[in-house]
């Protein structure tokens, strides 16, 4: 025997059918809106503002910069960075700029993309600033470079070896070529590796170790002093390998390079 739907359920019934797409459509829009993950990765910039940093035929710092850096601020997912200018005597430059905050707050109606795109844009500029600044001091100590900005994206003052350290992302846009008024690498001899480890134990002896533990270091242009000779470019990259993941236990990436 054939029964039909009451009206008053047939009605019920086209209700909830109607609110479905609704409810689907609510959902939709509250995941577009959520808010992206958070960037949480310490980061810094190393800046080499000696003159082999303005070679048309070589190494070009600000080139490499400018190329290098919004690339590494995205893809690193960098919430903060730091910045360390190379020259006579890094670690007590007066050249200095304000670190961005990659990832700034907002509120339910805040363009978060183009807020951060916003914050990388202002980084950029502060490490143009950087450059300049470095440019006017002459030198290349690289060494105390990189030991001042493992102390600054650490967090403690103290270098790398744990805390958020240990997991900051570094770029440091220089040639390495470690020249300061008490050593010129340039004229060591680092042929064999016997003979760069001597050079590195003097230096270590001398300095203490850049504190760099744990962190990932990319390079950008180590070593284009020496192109075209390439038994030379060996040793010396051998000689900063030996230096970033031998003695100070970094990682060293070279996807800027």
């Amino acid at each position: 025997m054939h029964r039909s739907v009451p009206d008053s359920r047939r009605a019920g019934l086209r209700r909830t059918a109607a609110l479905v797409p609704a409810v689907v459509l609510l959902a939709a829009l509250v995941s577009c809106t959520s808010p992206p993950d958070p960037l949480d990765t310490p980061c810094g910039v190393v800046v080499d503002g000696s003159g082999s940093g303005s070679s048309e035929d070589g190494f070009d710092a600000e080139a490499k910069l400018k190329s290098s850096l919004l690339p590494f601020l995205d893809e690193q997912g960098c919430g903060s960075v730091e910045f360390a200018p190379i020259t006579r005597s890094s670690k007590s430059s007066p050249c200095r700029v304000a670190d961005v905050d990659l990832d700034p707050p907002g509120n339910e109606t805040t363009d978060r993309d183009r807020a951060r795109a916003k914050a990388r844009s202002l980084a950029a500029k502060r490490a143009l600033e950087e450059l300049e600044c470095a440019r006017t001091q002459d030198g290349s100590d690289v060494w105390g470079a990189l030991d001042r900005i493992g102390a600054a994206v650490s967090g403690d003052g103290a270098g790398g070896g744990g805390g958020a350290g240990s997991s900051a992302k570094l770029l440091v846009v220089s040639d390495f070529d470690q020249a300061d008024k008490d050593f010129n690498l340039y004229k060591a001899d680092l042929s064999t590796e016997q003979k760069r480890t001597s050079v590195i134990d003097t230096l270590v002896e001398q300095r203490g170790l850049p504190g760099l533990k744990d962190m990932h270091v990319y390079p950008v242009g180590l070593g284009m002093q020496y192109h075209g000779r390439p038994s030379e470019s060996e040793d010396f990259e051998a000689f900063w390998a030996e230096i970033l993941e031998g003695r100070a236990q970094a990682h060293v990436d070279y996807d800027y390079r």
